[in-house]
């Protein structure tokens, strides 16, 4: 089956025929798609193999970079080093219909990771499943619906990584035959496909055989009734955002806040999904399978194969085996944690280069000791000058970044084993993994705090700052023990807080680069990155900001990807409305 899952948009409308099935090649011995379904474990097998086309995420794009380094949250170390780095290509703008940087093939044992033709792939496979599951050999009728529950919500899931990356694209619901006129296909509105998943979605939430968790190791991997929740609250909050919505409809924020809520009411009531008591502990860990896991926040996460230590991939140079600094977070992910006190620290910068940060004076924040005091999220995700690493050689370790430290930002020429930001990444990064050792963390697609997130962002756009939108965002708060958001805010100062709060607490999980495109402000977050050099004079430092990198990719044509040319080119709507700028 691995031979035909990559396809193009073009093949896809061929191969899913059932008369001519590429399986149908029964004279080497082996079966036939008609086979599949008589027998029961080929049945599930087939299942598994609708699942193969989830990709990796996280660190598993080209020779393990995170897509962080396409966005504000990071630079690359390789940029500068490897002109094949995806970031390396995406900072210059060479994004186009026949190539894009994100999808590159990886080098050595990296995975090639088109997910334009995992999705589509993954959706013809849905169907095919779909059609044949209400006749296949499935003895236990619970399975059958579970199963077709399942494969239902795998389509919804690869519709919604397609529309967000390259806008309204055609629903197939069923196999085609041969002659399908594709030349004839017109593209749908974004609502159309919204509303589609979200049907979707609502019918696996109904699906009585669906789990609303999985608690069994050896489901581990399958979806449940809670992925149907979390797709379909983050559909509709991108079907409501300024990028879809141009209107500003709020009936599309109130249908995003109402999914959302409900959600949370279906998940947290009777505690059968909570926050993880530890943030930082979070994010090194793997959820456990069991009717009482401690891991209750957990929707679903992605296997990202055997993983390499991050010593050696995301690692400063006073590491043992180190061998790249890797993504790198920025000034300007530094600047968006809050002081401890709950007052946002920078609110903004007085020039275009962000070298000059609007301090709020009822913060607290001294530009002297810029690290003191922050929320206890940054301190879970950054590694800073004066941050004491465990485990070194078996010895606690202070991270320096300051000029002639152990771990020293390098600007000129630039490595790819020192930091060009003077930060080094922390989260998901357990200090006491000993050298040789992998991380048996995974990467967690969906899970509860996005939820809470998606809710206080809709119901304030839908309804203004209300106690439930503040709710939201204080429950977060509450478990890195952050103060209250203040009371009182406007629909605008909320709205600025509630993206901080989201770009904080989900940093370095692929959201702001897709959260910017929907908020419709990469040409204000696209432009540059910034870095801060320190240096140390006698027992002071001395702070200053510089910028380590400009872009050129956050034109409004960056807000959508371009379809392929192997499809532009052969479908004529596909053509004639290709994505603006394209």
């Amino acid at each position: 089956m691995k031979n035909y899952k990559y396809i193009l948009l073009a093949l896809f409308l061929f191969t899913l025929s059932c008369e001519e099935d590429p399986l149908d090649i029964t004279p080497d011995g082996r079966i036939t798609l008609q086979d599949v379904f008589l027998d029961e474990l080929q049945t599930e097998a087939y299942l598994n193999t609708v699942y193969e086309n989830i990709p990796w995420y996280s660190w598993r794009y080209m020779f393990f970079a995170f897509l962080a380094g396409a966005s504000d949250e990071a630079q690359d170390a390789d940029v500068g080093n490897n002109g094949l780095n995806i970031n390396a290509r995406w900072i210059t703008g060479s994004l186009t219909p026949s190539v894009n940087p994100l999808e590159l093939r990886g080098q050595g044992t990296d995975p090639d990771i088109s997910r334009y033709n995992s999705f589509w792939a993954g959706i013809r496979d849905a169907n095919i499943f779909l059609a044949n599951v209400e006749t296949a050999n499935i003895s236990n009728e619970r399975n059958r619906k579970r199963f077709e529950g399942e494969a239902r919500l795998l389509r919804a899931f690869y519709y919604l990584e397609l529309i967000k990356q390259y806008g309204a694209l055609p629903i197939f619901t069923e196999p085609l035959a041969p002659d399908f006129d594709y030349v004839g296909l017109i593209r749908p509105t974004f609502q159309e496909c919204a509303d589609f998943i979200a049907t979707e979605c609502e019918l696996v939430i109904t699906n009585p055989e669906m789990p609303i968790r999985i608690i069994e190791e050896q489901e581990r991997g399958r979806f449940s009734k809670a992925v149907a929740h979390a797709i379909k609250s983050q559909v509709l909050l991108y079907n409501a955002s300024p990028l879809w919505n141009e209107t500003d409809d709020t009936g599309k924020w109130q249908a995003a806040a109402t999914a959302s809520k409900n959600a949370l009411d279906a998940l947290t009531t009777g505690g059968e999904y909570q926050l993880y008591p530890d943030y930082e502990e979070y994010s090194i860990t793997q959820s456990d399978k069991n009717p009482s896991p401690r891991d209750r926040e957990t929707i679903y996460e992605i296997n990202l194969g055997a993983p390499p230590t991050f010593r050696n991939i995301n690692a400063m140079p006073s590491l043992p085996g180190n061998f790249k600094a890797g993504s790198c977070p920025t000034q300007e992910l530094v600047d968006a944690y809050e002081m401890a006190n709950g007052q946002p620290a920078i609110t903004g910068y007085s020039d275009a280069d962000h070298l000059n940060p609007i301090i709020n004076p009822a913060s607290g924040y001294d530009e002297n000791n810029p690290y003191v005091g922050r929320d206890p999220r940054f301190y879970a995700t950054v590694w800073y000058n004066g941050a004491l690493y465990d485990n070194i050689r078996g010895r606690i370790h202070t991270v320096e970044t300051f000029i002639g430290g152990s771990d020293q930002l390098i600007k000129t020429p630039p490595n790819r084993r020192n930091t060009h930001t003077g930060y080094y990444l922390r989260k998901f990064f357990n200090p006491k993994i000993q050298r040789g050792q992998s991380s048996s963390a995974r990467y967690k697609k969906y899970h509860l705090a996005e939820l809470y997130l998606n809710y206080a962002e809709a119901e304030n756009e839908a309804n203004g700052p209300t106690v439930a939108a503040y709710t939201a965002i204080n429950t977060l708060r509450a478990r890195v023990n952050m103060p209250p958001l203040t009371a009182g805010l406007t629909k605008e100062s909320f709205r600025s807080r509630v993206r901080n709060e989201r770009r904080v607490e989900l940093a370095f999980e692929e959201h702001r680069f897709w959260d910017v495109r929907r908020w419709k402000i990469l040409n204000q977050t696209g432009r540059l990155v910034t870095a801060m050099e320190i240096r140390k004079v006698g027992a002071d430092f001395t702070y200053e900001r510089f910028v380590t990198e400009t872009r050129n990719a956050y034109d409004d044509k960056y807000l959508i990807f371009p379809i392929p040319i192997t499809d532009s080119s052969i479908i004529p709507d596909f053509n004639i409305n290709q994505n603006p700028g394209w």
